[in-house]
């Protein structure tokens, strides 16, 4: 670890991530903190078969992170290469026997890359996702999120979309969201052991997208491989003791400079769901953050498939 380990409810941890915040709204150039991506004309236009890396991080989300590598197994891709790397720590059983199935499995065009990392650094987003992009050889690097799935024809609609492209930060101009699932719901707990499921994706609507939010985010290799993900930004790179809202995605876009170039990509589904694993249960704060989170999806429900993606 580079640095120790913050207090992510400590006030001095606080006032950095809200001066950071700050300044990604505009109000200082982002190439005080970090040099400009590689110009476009630099930028290799990779056609034909490219290599994408999707990043996925999971803590206590196997139950997400199944549908996810499941759908790469369902729908596996014929004309893209996938690496499919995944952040976990040792501490989640759960997630380490689900990696410990699917790690079995041989597929063509898939590579698995599972990073074990200690809790304290999955806990901060951007230092997995800053190994990733520094270290990837891909053409094309997709961070996302477990509750993300690649239906059919995802990833090779992907492909087919960025020939030739040289855009640094590009997203799916839609996709299809399930309604948000309660804890106990049958759609969760048929992942609860490793395993192959499927969604019905009848029962997810479709939304539009206006920039690359955290999950979203397709970025071009030489970008990424030359700007890492806020390798810059000391208060990204370093550990918490708990899990921290990921603020970063912002400032990302805020670095490279563009919020993304809209693409058409097929069969992108998310789940959403009420319960938030990865945060601590116990206290107030835990109750308050679990009340606004189901106000937060109650105004997204009435947004009739508006933009409402996140950061």
């Amino acid at each position: 670890m580079s640095e120790r380990i913050a207090s992510a409810g400590g006030l001095g941890y606080k006032l950095r991530l809200g001066a950071i915040w700050l300044a990604a709204s505009g109000l200082l150039p982002a190439r005080w903190f970090q040099e400009p991506p590689p110009a476009k004309s630099e930028r290799a236009a990779r056609t034909g078969r490219l290599h994408v890396e999707i990043v996925s991080h999971c803590w206590r989300y196997a139950h997400l992170l199944a549908y996810q590598l499941s759908s790469l197994v369902n729908h596996p891709p014929g004309e893209v290469a996938v690496t499919m790397t995944v952040f976990h720590s040792p501490e989640d059983a759960e997630t380490a026997r689900l990696l410990e199935y699917f790690g079995a499995m041989e597929l063509p065009n898939v590579e698995w890359n599972w990073q074990v990392r200690d809790k304290t650094q999955l806990f901060r987003r951007s230092i997995g996702r800053n190994e990733a992009a520094l270290a990837s050889r891909a053409d094309w690097i997709w961070f996302t999120d477990c509750d993300v799935i690649f239906h059919a024809d995802c990833l090779d609609g992907l492909g087919r979309s960025l020939q030739g492209s040289r855009e640094a930060l590009v997203y799916p101009d839609h996709e299809f969201c399930s309604p948000v699932y309660e804890p106990g719901d049958p759609v969760l707990e048929a992942a609860r052991d490793p395993g192959l499921v499927e969604i019905d994706t009848a029962s997810f609507v479709w939304q539009q997208r206006s920039r690359a939010t955290g999950p979203l985010q397709i970025t071009h290799g030489d970008v990424a491989r030359a700007c890492g993900y806020c390798k810059d930004i000391p208060v990204y790179q370093q550990p918490t003791d708990r899990w921290a809202k990921a603020q970063e995605d912002r400032a990302f876009r805020w670095l490279l400079g563009t919020t993304g170039e809209p693409v058409a990509i097929p069969s992108v589904y998310r789940i959403r769901h009420q319960a938030k694993g990865r945060y601590r249960k116990q206290g107030v704060h835990s109750r308050l953050r679990t009340r606004v989170r189901q106000a937060q999806l109650r105004v997204r429900e009435r947004g009739n498939g508006q933009d409402n993606g996140g950061s």
